[in-house]
């Protein structure tokens, strides 16, 4: 029996992922659920991730690919608070969302353990393309109530280079891969604070041979 099962996971393991020598192009798009460590109030920021990744078969089982990823990250924060002052109710609270949207250069290693599952990791450089924030403040006294808002370009602070590593799993069905990626970034997201960038994406491809 024990036999009969080693031969069944040998014959997955052979089944060749990428031919050897072979090139092939996977256009892909996805969802990102981006936060930062060490912020208050902080909620996840869902953002698209899309681009193309480029993988060169190096073994049946292994592979080397290269990617470009329009990739929206950041944070949301949000605060609340109510109470009494002077005899008068009085609440309030405030929203801001901070968009930073990078261009990703993931270059990952891929290990085929079986038919279709891969497991990967790497390295990705990744620049600053877009700092942009929005905010709400709201504030209600005496039944009387005010909202501002308003948008703006962050002007300094951010970090227009960032390095990650990303790891993650994926799974190819005729064509389609569907992969999870979580990137730990090694480098700080702005220069006077040591908050970084936390990033998982979810993405669907299609992969071809050139």
């Amino acid at each position: 029996m024990m036999m009969i099962a080693a031969l069944m996971v040998a014959t997955l393991s052979a089944s060749a992922q990428n031919e050897v020598g072979q090139i092939t192009l996977k256009p892909t798009v996805g969802l990102n659920i981006a936060s930062m460590t060490k912020t208050t109030y902080s909620k996840v920021r869902p953002g698209l991730i899309a681009g193309v990744e480029a993988e060169y078969g190096v073994a049946e089982n292994f592979g080397l690919s290269a990617g470009l990823f329009y990739s929206m990250q950041g944070v949301k924060q949000e605060y609340n608070e109510s109470g009494t002052y002077y005899g008068m109710s009085f609440s309030g609270g405030a929203k801001a969302t901070y968009k930073l949207d990078y261009l990703n250069i993931p270059i990952l290693a891929q290990y085929y353990i079986i038919k279709g599952f891969a497991v990967k990791a790497g390295i990705q450089p990744g620049f600053c393309v877009s700092k942009k924030y929005k905010y709400e403040v709201s504030a209600s006294v005496a039944n009387e109530s005010e909202i501002e808002k308003g948008t703006g370009k962050i002007q300094e602070g951010v970090k227009s280079f960032q390095f990650a590593i990303p790891v993650g799993i994926s799974y190819e069905y005729e064509s389609f891969v569907l992969d999870a990626r979580y990137n730990i970034y090694a480098t700080k997201a702005v220069k006077d604070a040591d908050s970084r960038h936390s990033v998982f994406s979810i993405t669907l491809g299609y992969k071809f041979a050139l």
